[in-house]
């Protein structure tokens, strides 16, 4: 065990190093780039009046963009460090109880969590501190503290970055290894998952460390990052317009109630407790229920803690019932996460009807397999879209009737209603990232009990958890992209804000009547789905190396099915580490080049043909557009992905002839189309969501 879990490591942190190599050397180029860009962009009055520069303004800029992209690096290798020092003691306790294996897992899911979380909350208040001190903020004729969120821009641009190339590399690593391990090894060799008779197994165990954890942590942290600097954005705007006193409880609020997330998501993984007399001698308890149970304690403390944080941070004498308001808005999106994450297990867990039906037509084929799968993850997305309209009209119309107007009577609050929705949303956010990274670590887990020849008792508690990962990843992956959706609502408005302040005009309305704006929002879908195509067919070619590579072994080296010669392990890892790294590049460049040259050339367009706001409305078109599109492949990608793949866990546990019959082989077949969909193209587009919108506020200035 201890042999096969230090090969997962090594080949792990090597992936890592050499990942993170190439994105730190692309985000310096970056950052030149900013600098470049903001030494010579116009400044606003506000920033004149309190000396802020155009050269303090860009080092600033710059300064918090590497810092966020170095707490991303940071919070993804501490994910990685984690899983590949867990997932041996995992497979161990299994051997005791299925029980303590479950605690394990969790209990070290969970200190990735806190610790991610903890260095989002950590980064943006040093910065915001730091700014506070150095700018003298609030000290006459200097900076109002309300000006001071949008400083912080940079570092939701470099966590966002980052997340984007660490869930690119890592989800085609961790895809085209499964994917070429299940193609020879299940389908055509007809041995078992994980078997270390398989050349491709190790990459696949690595994958799972550098593509779900590492990854994962990254693209929660920017998930929470990119929240708290549009929440505290528009909090600070808010407080600005309605000439409240002492507007810093309406800018610190999203840091107080991420602080009480880390102290209640930590009470609810602590509920979970282990024992070591049951599961292995007797039935094997239902993890699902078990961590279910953890995620409702976690969520009635936090509609506690939030209700207090609303009365303590954000009463006010000019409406004293607002915080009520804003308290349910929380509400609204604490029960929004809630009912996300319960719509994803619907249909993605086997002891509901859409995996149920999805693995019976793997009877009939692997067409009709295929056709159930692509179905079912088109149905997914009809139930989340609607969740997601009720909760921003409903903590709109909350934030708009709180009481709280501007200098002419018009209420003001409805934007920040939405934000503080997303805090409510994201409230919870370590536990949840807690049972995401449990899944990898169960995976793992299971792949060193088989690797390593346990009993089959022991393999049975690893497979339940493992299935139970699989669910748990895919709620996951729902509720980021739900967030996703109500952050970049957020950011979108500030983009507006940034560009009418910029301008010296209103910029209230987006209107698509005008053809060139309708053409950036055309250019923002096709972005998504030429992202999407390019993100699965780099896992098609890498997953075509991995396959000739092993079937070249299992012909070269016939002694391999009969455990006489070892496959060479670490040929396959070299293989996916080269060509993830090569294949994330083209992608990762789309993204982020798109809106900085549709935003240049209608810029310059506008200029001849006498718009002057041209590039900015095309931009917030493309933005639109990219969002509401994205958002919807993403849910069909996941969800279809996630389906498949407990559709086949369903026939492994004796459904429908089981394992090595006609319908197990036609559920592979759908679970290797699904590979890219739930764990490459479809995690990627909601970090490319948000970093698209982040873009957008940080570059507004060179769209005027």
């Amino acid at each position: 065990m201890a042999q096969i879990s230090d090969a997962i490591r090594d080949g792990a942190e090597g992936f890592f190093r050499t990942q993170y190599g190439t994105i730190s050397k692309m985000a310096l180029l970056l950052a030149v780039v900013i600098l470049s860009i903001y030494l010579f962009r116009s400044t606003t009055p506000q920033q004149e009046s309190s000396g802020l520069g155009r050269t303090i303004s860009a080092y600033i800029t710059v300064a918090a963009f590497l810092l966020g992209a170095l707490c991303s690096g940071i919070a993804g290798y501490i994910g990685m460090w984690v899983s590949v020092r867990a997932n041996v003691r995992v497979s161990s306790a299994a051997r005791r109880s299925a029980r303590e294996a479950l605690q394990v897992a969790v209990r070290a899911g969970g200190f990735s969590a806190m610790v991610v979380v903890g260095m989002a909350v950590i980064g943006i208040a040093i910065l915001y501190a730091s700014f506070y001190v150095w700018l003298g903020v609030d000290l006459p004729g200097s900076m109002k503290v309300t000006e001071l969120p949008l400083l912080l821009v940079g570092y939701g641009f470099g966590a966002s970055f980052v997340a984007l190339f660490a869930q690119l590399g890592g989800g085609i690593y961790t895809k085209a290894a499964d994917v070429g391990a299940d193609l020879v090894g299940k389908v055509e060799q007809g041995i078992p998952e994980d078997d270390p008779r398989n050349p491709a197994v190790i990459a696949d165990l690595v994958g799972d460390n550098v593509g779900d954890c590492a990854a994962r942590g990254a693209d929660l942290f920017e998930s929470i990052a990119a929240e708290i600097i549009s929440a505290m954005i528009l909090g600070g705007t808010m407080a600005q317009r309605c000439k409240i006193e002492d507007p810093s409880g309406f800018i610190l609020f999203p840091l107080v109630v991420h602080s009480f997330d880390l102290v209640v998501s930590s009470v609810g993984v602590l509920s979970i407790r282990g024992t070591r007399d049951s599961g292995a001698k007797g039935a094997v308890e239902d993890p699902m229920a078990v961590l279910q149970k953890g995620y409702s304690v976690t969520i009635v403390l936090a509609v506690i803690t939030f209700g207090a944080s609303t009365r303590w941070m954000l009463y006010t004498e000019q409406a004293p019932s607002a915080w009520l308001n804003f308290a349910l808005c929380g509400l609204v999106g604490i029960i929004t996460a809630y009912v996300f994450v319960w719509i994803t297990k619907y249909y993605t867990d086997y002891k509901h009807e859409p995996v149920r039906t999805l693995a019976l037509s793997s009877s009939t084929g692997h067409g009709t397999n295929i056709i159930a799968g692509v179905s079912l993850g088109l149905e997914s997305t009809a139930l989340p879209v609607l969740v997601i309209s009720v909760s921003i009209i409903s903590a709109f119309w909350l934030g708009h009737t709180s009481g709280l107007v501007d200098e002419t009577g018009n209420p003001t609050g409805g934007l920040f209603g939405t934000a503080v929705a997303t805090m409510g949303m994201l409230s919870t956010a370590a536990y949840i990232l807690t049972m995401d990274m449990f899944g990898p670590i169960a995976d793992n887990a299971g792949g060193i009990v088989e690797m390593s020849q346990q009993p089959e008792s022991v393999r049975e508690i690893t497979d339940v958890l493992d299935a139970v990962g699989n669910t748990t990843k895919a709620t996951t992956k729902g509720f980021a992209i739900g967030s996703a959706a109500l952050a970049s609502f957020l950011l979108f408005s500030a983009y507006m804000d940034e560009v009418a302040t910029f301008a010296h005009e209103p910029f209230k309305q987006v209107d698509i009547a005008i053809p060139e704006v309708f053409i950036g929002g055309l250019l923002g879908s096709m972005l998504i789905f030429l992202f999407s195509a390019w993100a699965c067919s780099a896992v098609g070619r890498t997953a075509q190396e991995v396959v000739t590579e092993v079937r070249r072994q299992f012909i070269e080296r016939p002694g391999i099915m009969d455990y006489k010669e070892k496959p060479d392990y670490g040929r396959c890892v070299a293989i996916v580490a080269s060509a993830s790294l090569r294949e994330m590049i083209k992608p990762g460049a789309l993204a982020i080049v798109s809106p900085v040259a549709i935003g240049v050339l209608f810029r310059i367009l506008g200029y001849y043909t006498g718009h002057p706001l041209l590039g900015a409305k095309v931009v917030a078109s493309m933005l639109m557009f990219a969002t509401v599109s994205g958002i919807l492949m993403a849910l069909f990608l996941n969800t279809a992905g996630g389906a498949w793949d407990n559709a086949k866990k369903y026939i492994e546990t004796g459904a429908l002839g089981g394992k090595g019959s006609e319908s197990h082989k036609a559920a592979i077949t759908g679970d290797t189309v699904g590979d890219p969909f739930k764990d490459t193209a479809g995690p990627s587009l909601h970090v490319l969501i948000k970093l698209l919108a982040t873009i957008t506020l940080v570059m507004a200035p060179v769209f005027l």
